[in-house]
């Protein structure tokens, strides 16, 4: 974890059997996680998430044996999401561009995937019990090394001192927020909904906020 969900359902079949894995795949996991999102893991039913995907149960069987299975799933695909972007921080990367492209995807994840995020605050809440040694070995690595970016930028004089670990924690409360505590924004805001332009709006305040903290200035053309 995170890899890339069930890849023996779909990658030996790229017609028109291929395509409609993927797509009943991806009605699943969508469903699953607002299922579980709102549910929590002990509340959801496979039955309420296939009614969700408008899928037969038996579909969800064919893909997940068990709902665990599809609750781990539904985790592997959020961290998929949420750290791949992260590649772009590498020592010759422009500091500003990386940091803010990065604050860019998480907020869109936000955005576009904000039960993925609950669900993964959920699991953390809970004591992280089916991620444990996700968190505890390859993510730590994960942060190690890109901290270690950071701290050579800091050492060229790319950007100014910080604790490059604490900084990482910093985006991703920045960013999340916006997916887990949607609810609040909008309340305190008096707004139905987050449009496009409110996500476009936070972003840029949010990445001259973490760009403010390491003491870099937008690259020309990142529009914040």
């Amino acid at each position: 974890m995170p890899e890339t969900v069930h890849k023996q359902h779909v990658a030996s079949n790229d017609g028109t059997a291929g395509r409609v894995r993927r797509a009943a795949l991806a009605q699943i996991l969508a469903a699953a996680e607002q299922v579980f999102a709102e549910t929590g893991f002990n509340g959801a039913t496979m039955a309420e998430i296939a009614e969700k995907a408008g899928l037969p149960k038996a579909n969800l069987h064919y893909y997940f044996g068990t709902k665990e299975e599809l609750y781990r799933a539904v985790l592997a695909n959020t961290l998929e999401m949420w750290l791949t972007p992260i590649s772009a921080i590498c020592p010759a990367a422009d500091p500003a561009k990386a940091i803010a492209d990065y604050v860019w995807a998480k907020m869109e994840a936000a955005r576009l995937r904000p039960y993925a995020s609950k669900v993964f605050a959920n699991e953390i809440l809970h004591g992280a019990g089916h991620i444990l040694d996700f968190l505890s070995n390859d993510l730590k690595t994960l942060v190690e090394e890109k901290a270690a970016v950071l701290d050579g930028w800091i050492a060229e004089g790319r950007m100014r001192p910080v604790d490059s670990k604490a900084f990482f924690f910093m985006i991703w409360a920045m960013t999340q927020h916006y997916a887990d505590f949607d609810v609040q924004i909008r309340l305190v805001l008096g707004k139905r909904q987050l449009s496009r332009n409110d996500f476009a709006y936070f972003t840029a305040e949010v990445t001259r906020a973490v760009l403010r903290v390491a003491g870099l200035e937008p690259s020309t053309g990142e529009g914040v």
